[in-house]
């Protein structure tokens, strides 16, 4: 599937599917295209929380992205991942009877594996081809270096304390790792020494010193992270301009996924903002979802998907206020040319 320029099929590595719930105890959702590593889901006209289920920390345990709370168990969540998708039961969130939802579906390396690559020894699902890896290890609260197993250094880390309620952690290239965001937060950009050491990852490595998110002391801790990938993906920054002909963001590839946040803390509306490629029909009515908050889908036009990128089409606060930083993580739904020459075309 893969190839010198790139993927030639980036849904066997990260696709979106829909469901309506329908209240039972095992209902299979399917077509996912794989058996999924990381499943991030969420209802779509009901305020709940977001879910975060992943290979590592396996079924009945899940994260929600809209809060701080430590990792929780329901009894009858996620109940097993299959090879074309996963099983949900009826705990409320996941399968509400005749409520729609979407599920952000990352493959991993399956099983994980011990990694001794850092001073901790970290336990690893690696997928090197597709640049992502979910990465668990217990803090120390101390300066310490942590294997990630991608083989590349990543650009984005995303992480959690699972005993704790601090806040999520991310680390995004185009920030450097002096800086941080809360993907539970509207708030702006922080500075910290702690967090990353102020040091970029490496393509073994990343850096955590004494800070709660990142490396508690005798926590649990769990991270995604995400090398950039030609074809598959992209993960970089733009500036707004505050019209609706706003910026264009280039990845070399048609998307499936982008996942924006404003950096500043200039006014409101600072929410991140999730848009995807199975939730509404087409261009510019690509609705957004906020992995901050348990609110519903709402029916902002903000981007366009083309075949080789994205275009802001609002000059809102959250995706475009003029002379404002904003980084992306994008993932594609198909390469701009494959290995064989064949173009994509937008939406």
């Amino acid at each position: 599937m893969s190839y010198t320029n790139g993927l030639d099929k980036p849904t066997d590595y990260f696709n979106t599917v829909l469901y309506t719930g329908n209240g039972s105890t095992g209902h299979a959702i399917t077509g996912v295209g794989f058996q999924p590593d990381l499943v991030w889901l969420k209802c779509r006209p009901q305020a709940r929380n977001h879910r975060w289920i992943d290979v590592i920390r396996g079924v009945g345990k899940h994260l929600e992205s809209d809060n701080t709370d430590a990792e929780e168990s329901p009894a009858d969540g996620l109940t097993a991942f299959g090879s074309d998708g996963f099983t949900v039961g009826n705990t409320g969130g996941y399968n509400n009877s005749s409520e729609n939802f979407v599920a952000w579906n990352w493959l991993a390396g399956g099983s994980a594996s011990s990694n001794t690559d850092g001073t901790i020894t970290s336990t690893v699902s690696a997928n090197q081809t597709a640049g992502f890896s979910i990465v668990s290890y217990t803090g120390t609260n101390n300066n310490q270096t942590v294997g990630h197993g991608l083989g590349a250094a990543p650009k984005v880390i995303i992480l959690k304390n699972l005993n704790t309620t601090n806040n999520w952690c991310v680390g995004h290239g185009s920030l450097g790792f002096t800086k941080h965001l809360a993907l539970n937060e509207t708030d702006a950009v922080g500075t910290s020494s702690v967090r990353f050491q102020d040091t970029a990852p490496t393509s073994t490595v990343y850096s955590v010193g004494a800070a709660g998110e990142t490396n508690g002391s005798g926590n649990s801790i769990i991270a995604y992270c995400f090398a950039e990938k030609k074809g598959f993906s992209k993960f970089g920054s733009y500036t707004g301009n505050g019209q609706n002909d706003n910026a264009f963001i280039y990845t070399g590839f048609k998307p499936a996924f982008i996942m924006i946040k404003k950096t500043d803390s200039s006014d409101g509306n600072d929410n991140w903002v999730m848009v995807d490629n199975k939730r509404l029909g087409y261009n510019v009515d690509n609705n957004p979802l906020y992995p901050n908050t348990s609110g519903t889908e709402v029916t902002s036009d903000y981007i366009d998907f083309l075949s080789n990128g994205a275009k802001i089409r609002n000059g809102a606060n959250e995706v475009g206020r003029s002379g404002v930083v904003y980084i992306y993580m994008a993932f594609a739904e198909s390469p701009f040319v494959t290995s064989t020459g064949i173009p994509t075309t937008a939406r």
